[in-house]
């Protein structure tokens, strides 16, 4: 236990450059405060059947870290959770070796049914900030989930996935590397491709509009009421209203 307590340890300096002392991290970690709670829980839930004090100690960590982890959940070596505030993890989920949990993650049920209702997470898995993973669904080795995503279907091994619903980005887009947020500078979503296309375009139109409105007033017409509507606001009508 002690071995893998010093591992989860190491593994916060491996992963947050913040980290400046073994002292600062045992005493200012709520990730690795929450870890440590939850191996007490999870050996009271499984090995001694005292599933109230599991879960009592449970409610404590969390008003302690901000992160709930349910006593059930079956967590693998080396897990960090950074910031962790919001972070919950349900019952059944499974976390292998190596993961990274940013604050507000979620690896939440889809059902009330009992049995399996949680995520199961391979190893080196990173979760960004915000991401919900949801149901009794598996999460491949090396995969990166972006922040705020919403899962609710497997994602192989070594992917990145990003939006809501999440989607797998091209091979392209990928970073070699440990990245905090799970997603590339440079990813190639296509509905965010999309929206930032409309977006462009709509300005080149209003610029093309605006341009042939100047040249027909110069020529004697009156698009004022025109100009008004494009715009949205008129202080002179904010006085005719009072009138």
């Amino acid at each position: 236990m002690f071995q893998s307590i010093k591992e989860d340890i190491n593994s916060v300096f491996a992963r947050d450059p913040a980290a400046r002392s073994t002292f600062e991290v045992i005493t200012c970690y709520p990730g690795f405060h929450a870890r440590l709670i939850h191996r007490i829980t999870h050996w009271l839930w499984h090995d001694t059947q005292l599933r109230w004090l599991a879960r009592f100690l449970s409610h404590l960590g969390r008003l302690l870290t901000g992160i709930e982890i349910h006593p059930g959940a079956t967590i693998g070596r080396r897990f960090f959770i950074d910031h962790g505030m919001g972070v919950v993890i349900g019952e059944t989920a499974e976390i292998g070796d190596d993961c990274t949990l940013y604050h507000g993650v979620t690896l939440g049920g889809t059902s009330w049914r009992d049995g399996k209702r949680h995520p199961t997470l391979g190893n080196g898995v990173v979760i960004g900030a915000g991401a919900k993973i949801l149901g009794p669904i598996h999460i491949g080795d090396g995969a990166k989930i972006g922040s705020n995503a919403v899962v609710a279907k497997n994602i192989p091994a070594g992917a990145t996935a990003v939006g809501i619903p999440a989607r797998i980005l091209d091979e392209a887009t990928k970073m070699p590397g440990f990245n905090a947020y799970g997603i590339s500078n440079n990813q190639n979503d296509p509905v965010a491709q999309a929206i930032h296309g409309l977006l462009g375009h709509s300005i080149v139109v209003d610029k093309r509009i605006n341009l042939i409105l100047e040249h027909l007033e110069k020529m004697g017409a009156d698009f004022a009421e025109e100009r008004i509507a494009a715009d949205g606001f008129d202080p002179n009508h904010l006085d005719k209203g009072i009138e």
